[in-house]
């Protein structure tokens, strides 16, 4: 077995003002060439962006986007006509494929937003460019890994380009879960919030952990977290 370890605190760090980012993979100006991804996982920017400001129009080329809102709201408007409105308990899934421009920002006038930005390599250039997003509520994460994006959408999961299965979970205090990997598959364990142990390894809010040549998975916590897994092949 493999299990690595990414702490928070070693994480890159950009402050723009507007905006406060934290890079677990190497990411515009942070470069870092012992972290340049984790298998087909290639970016986690946990973002803080302040109140009325954000991301302007800017392009993206080849990539499966996935954004994750921990608290507040961003606003989605892109190059396909897609638009969206997504607070916390929403996901969005972004297909850049041939190209795509889109802005993110931060609608509210009084609070941060607070989210996710991942990046998957998708498993083919050029795809036709798309978006979409849903609703994976908390009560629908609670004590439990649930599916919210796949390669096949199954189970109402958002579709990613790739050969991969990202579950998120709100585990209360106590409780220990399994998750099983196939043969040749490996894992990355980002900590929304709280702590647990992943396979014996305590990590914390920020923290990441990469798993390799492991049959199985037990998280387990004993005053609460929040968690995103990724499967990855």
């Amino acid at each position: 077995m493999t299990l690595q370890l990414r702490p928070a605190a070693a994480r890159g760090h950009a402050d723009h003002g507007w905006l406060d980012s934290r890079h677990s993979f190497s990411f515009a100006e942070y470069f870092d060439p012992a972290h340049m991804g984790f298998r087909a996982l290639r970016v986690i920017n946990e973002d803080w962006v302040a109140p009325r400001t954000g991301f302007g129009t800017h392009p993206h080329r080849d990539m499966e986007i996935l954004t994750y809102v921990i608290a507040g709201a961003v606003e989605h408007r892109d190059s396909t006509g897609g638009h969206g409105l997504i607070r916390r308990g929403e996901v969005q899934a972004m297909t850049a494929g041939t190209g795509i421009r889109h802005s993110e920002m931060n609608p509210l006038a009084d609070q941060t937003l607070h989210l996710l930005q991942i990046w998957i390599l998708p498993e083919a250039p050029r795809l036709t460019p798309g978006y979409s997003q849903t609703v994976f509520d908390d009560e629908s994460k609670r004590d439990r890994l649930r599916l919210i994006a796949s390669r096949d959408g199954r189970g109402g999961s958002l579709i990613l380009h790739q050969d991969v299965a990202i579950h998120a979970g709100i585990l209360s205090p106590g409780l220990t879960l399994g998750h099983a990997l196939a043969a040749g598959r490996g894992a990355w364990v980002q900590v929304v919030g709280g702590a647990l142990t992943v396979n014996g390894q305590m990590a914390s809010a920020g923290d990441g952990v990469a798993i390799e040549d492991e049959a199985a998975l037990v998280l387990a916590t004993e005053n609460g977290a929040e968690v995103l897994l990724f499967d990855l092949v």
